[in-house]
């Protein structure tokens, strides 16, 4: 595929006023252990995309009508979210998250790579929606799997603004990460240290929220400790403010909220 390539942003002489609201997002942080350590999913953005082109992120989008419309007990008020995050990643790489309605077992890795082939073109097209997938195949979301992990909100000084949940959960066995080779042209796992690195030294490109919640998840060694960590952090939303400075411009994050450091330098490319 063509690698299409953008222009960089160029920094605001100012903090702009608001230029839209946030729309509702959900991501979701796939985990699993390898013998190195911690690992999570990546997926690659399409370099032609308007907001995070080229970047490493983890799977999620926006919150769709049928996410909202969709009953749960489990999940509370972050349901329709819970529900976007699974939707959203099996949208992107094909892996599924889900139980059987009439057990609550886990499918295995051949039925959910099935599905995958059955259904991926026809979900993207429009031509089906998620819901109507797992009603005709005896589904029902895993929502129970997923760890509020943290809450972001793109700050006011980019247009294109994304109010997002990321959530935690761990991988399950034996399912393989294909991206849907539109606006994901690649998935890969690795350690959140590793891939910091990559992006230190130029060969990776992360956003903001996504740095922010790689270095958090490089604390810990294994899934059960990462998702341990997330249970007893409370959620807390975090909008970045930019701060012009004497020294140049500053993103200011909460403290309190299970990320650090709180002050970093200001790069407009890094928000989208």
């Amino acid at each position: 595929m063509q690698r299409i390539r953008k222009a960089p942003d160029k920094a605001p002489d100012k903090a702009p006023e608001t230029r839209s609201a946030p729309r509702p997002a959900a991501t979701l942080i796939l985990l699993r252990d390898a013998p190195g350590g911690l690992e999570t999913l990546m997926i690659e953005r399409h370099a032609g995309l308007g907001f995070a082109p080229g970047a490493l992120v983890f799977p999620g989008g926006c919150l769709a009508a049928e996410d909202r419309g969709s009953s749960g007990s489990s999940g509370g008020g972050l349901h329709p979210a819970r529900l976007a995050a699974i939707r959203e990643t099996f949208e992107e790489c094909g892996i599924l998250l889900a139980r059987r309605r009439h057990d609550g077992a886990l499918p295995d890795p051949a039925r959910c790579a099935d599905l995958a082939a059955r259904y991926r073109a026809r979900l993207l097209s429009g031509d089906i929606t998620f819901g109507a997938l797992l009603e005709a195949e005896g589904l029902i979301p895993a929502a129970d799997r997923l760890v509020p992990f943290g809450h972001w909100v793109t700050p006011s000084v980019r247009p294109r603004r994304f109010d997002t949940v990321f959530f935690i959960a761990a991988a399950s066995p034996g399912q393989q990460a294909q991206p849907d080779g539109s606006e994901i042209v690649s998935c890969r796992w690795g350690r959140p240290a590793e891939i910091l690195g990559e992006a230190d030294a130029g060969a990776a490109r992360l956003i903001f929220a996504t740095r922010m919640n790689l270095m958090r998840l490089a604390a810990s060694r294994t899934v059960a400790e990462a998702v341990e960590a997330a249970m007893r952090q409370p959620l807390v939303r975090i909008v970045p403010e930019w701060i012009e400075t004497p020294g140049g411009a500053e993103l200011r994050i909460p403290h309190g909220a299970g990320y650090g450091p709180c002050v970093v330098p200001a790069v407009p490319a890094d928000l989208g």
